[in-house]
């Protein structure tokens, strides 16, 4: 029964995103939705895409393991991210109309720096989506009891989300994220409501994370070595995850600026508060069954809560959790596998064929889609590493590359095309070097490749030009400087 409910649920998605299809015309249509969606599609999926597998699964395994302290990144760098791009880059990036955010490198610098950055912000999508096509593989696995494996599952999982993504766009995903937003809201109060029975109440959970030092979220002493890491993890998400193409999208579908505004700060604070959820659940397993699940937490924690609801709750609560579970990775699956491709499409293709009208773009972005797919399906198969840490680590390039770049040119009229190639430069270089070459468990290699972008902008921005630069945007209107 609970079998069926799950590919009933996965057939009446797939069915619904290709009705919605059917409004696709163009590839505004596909990428933005035709900038037409209201308050409540809008700050749906900006929940729905960011709350995904690492959500669920990630966050709730982590924190188990190391606390609030070990999950800065996500929720809370998460959360601050989308809330900061609704506040600050929403107003400016809104009113200047284009199609994605490797657009605005080139409008406000030059093409070199839209075919870099749209480069590292493809990259950067890797490691998110093939998280979520991980968790699909792991649910088929679960929910066969090993009659489909783990890798076949993830196969599977990814036909299906490539369906409706691959003709909807970003249209289907937009009206299927409104509907699986509702099924993750009443799935997790619900099955927190069972879970919180069964454990004794809510406040018995928190005294007892309370009690093992679970709630302890700043580092204990004040060291450079606690603190650089910690603050590090939480800009690598706040700042690096702000670069993001599926971010832009949901800003530039919404009908209006402060639609773009609203939504993305109230997708944000609901993703921070939904996100306690999926802790407090695993927390509640270490307390219902301290034997089983204190052992899993040390062979895979990835698979506590989705036993504990397989083994401690009724069928019917099966069914909603893991409806709840799959809404939330074919939501942020869809997004993040229509976002690099979009930019693929527009910032790199179309710069090497220019000629290319609406039709073939279009064309282009759905056979991004397909291959794309493909890609993120190979690497999750080969990946050995966690979804927290695929997640964690797909925005280490952005924070490296494309942040500077694009928080300067909205908020600093001098920044240049020289500045900004020299910043992607130093950045990337660095943050490879550190990375490769001088690891450091204390000193982020992506956080000293972003300090040090920021002060090559300024300085290369202020020196005598000798890298051609556009005049500065203001208001969506370019002015000379």
């Amino acid at each position: 029964m609970l079998l069926a409910s799950v590919v009933a649920y996965l057939i009446v998605s797939v069915l619904i995103g290709l009705y919605v299809a059917r409004n696709v015309h163009s590839a505004a249509d596909y990428a933005v939705a035709g900038r037409h969606l209201s308050l409540p599609i809008v700050t749906a999926t900006v929940f729905a895409t960011w709350f995904g597998s690492e959500t669920v699964l990630g966050i709730s395994s982590t924190f188990v393991e190391e606390g609030l302290s070990g999950i800065v990144a996500d929720p809370f760098g998460a959360s601050m991210c989308l809330i900061l791009a609704g506040l600050f880059i929403a107003p400016k990036i809104y009113r200047l109309n284009l199609l994605t955010l490797g657009d605005y490198y080139r409008v406000r610098y030059n093409r070199a720096v839209e075919i870099f950055c749209s480069a590292c912000i493809v990259v950067s999508y890797l490691g998110w989506v093939a998280a979520q096509i991980s968790a699909l593989g792991l649910i088929f696995n679960v929910l066969t009891n090993g009659a489909i494996s783990q890798e076949w599952g993830m196969v599977i999982g990814a036909a299906v989300v490539l369906i409706y993504t691959l003709f909807g766009g970003m249209l289907s995903v937009a009206v299927l994220d409104f509907i699986q937003m509702i099924v993750i809201a009443a799935g997790m109060v619900y099955i927190m409501w069972i879970v919180a029975d069964l454990a004794g109440g809510v406040g018995t959970v928190i005294d007892h994370a309370e009690a093992a030092g679970k709630l302890q979220f700043f580092p204990e002493e004040f060291s450079y070595v606690l603190w650089v890491p910690f603050v590090g993890a939480f800009l690598t998400m706040a700042f690096g995850s702000i670069p993001q193409q599926d971010i832009f999208q949901r800003i530039s579908s919404a009908k209006d600026e402060k639609t773009a505004v609203r939504g993305a700060v109230l997708g944000g604070s609901m993703y921070f508060f939904f996100a306690f959820v999926p802790v407090f659940l695993a927390y509640g397993a270490i307390m219902i069954d301290p034997a089983t699940f204190g052992a899993m937490v040390t062979e895979d924690s990835q698979m506590v809560l989705p036993n504990l609801v397989l083994n401690h709750t009724p069928v019917f609560a099966q069914i909603v959790f893991f409806g709840a579970l799959i809404s939330a990775i074919m939501s942020t699956s869809s997004a993040t596998l229509l976002a690099p491709a979009v930019s693929f499409s527009e910032n790199i293709v179309k710069n090497i064929y220019p000629k290319m009208d609406d039709k073939a773009l279009l064309l282009t972005m759905r056979i991004s889609v397909f291959v794309f797919t493909i890609v993120v399906v190979a690497f999750a198969v080969n990946s050995e590493s966690s979804i927290f840490e695929m997640v964690e680590s797909a925005y280490e390039i952005t924070l490296a590359a494309a942040f500077v770049p694009l928080v300067f040119g909205l908020y600093w009229k001098k920044a240049t095309s020289q500045g900004a190639v020299c910043s992607i430069i130093v950045g990337v270089s660095s943050w490879l070097i550190a990375k490769n070459f001088f690891p450091s468990e204390i000193w982020p290699p992506q956080l000293l490749g972003m300090v040090l972008g920021l002060f090559t902008m300024i300085i290369t921005s202020l020196l005598p030009q000798w890298i051609p630069h556009r005049p500065a945007l203001r208001d969506g209107v370019v002015h000379p400087h």
